[in-house]
């Protein structure tokens, strides 16, 4: 039986991603994002969940270089659970998203320096995809009394 294992999220990062390398010099880097959830309940606070993300490579690069503490991202990835021994002999969990994509949500003109705008860096292989995507200006606005086209 296949399984199926994608996460996508868009959230604001907690704190401001740190780089760090493996022993071995692979570049790594673990931090939270802030998600907010789709539903509130009538009179209660929106709820937020901050779920752990890891990077690796050039992903953890790119996100190091250009995320700050509070700012939008998006990230693609595959929930993982791994579990290890602390230093009292007491077994651990956690849940974490490993992240194969981490992409800008803020719009060019909304970033401070303008040179932020729509990028994503492939966590595995692949070319870097640099640049503002390609935007199709063929679609137009429908009244709710027009017909669909198809």
């Amino acid at each position: 039986m296949a399984s199926f294992n994608k996460v996508i999220l868009i959230g604001h990062l907690t704190a401001d991603p740190e780089l760090k390398q493996t022993t071995s010099g692979v570049p790594v880097t673990s931090f939270s994002i802030g998600v907010n959830r789709r539903f509130t309940r009538q009179g209660e606070q929106p709820q937020t969940d901050f779920i752990n993300i890891v990077c690796w490579r050039q992903t953890a690069e790119f996100v190091a270089r250009y995320f700050t503490k509070g700012k939008p991202i998006l990230i693609c990835g595959s929930l993982q659970t791994r579990s290890w021994v602390d230093k009292d002999g007491n077994k651990r969990y956690t849940t974490e998203v490993v992240a194969d994509e981490a992409t800008f949500v803020e719009r060019k003109s909304d970033s401070t320096d303008g040179s932020r705008d729509a990028r994503t860096i492939p966590q595995q292989g692949g070319i870097p995809a640099y640049g503002t995507p390609k935007v199709d200006d063929s679609f137009e606005e429908l009244s709710a009394d027009d017909e669909l086209p198809f």
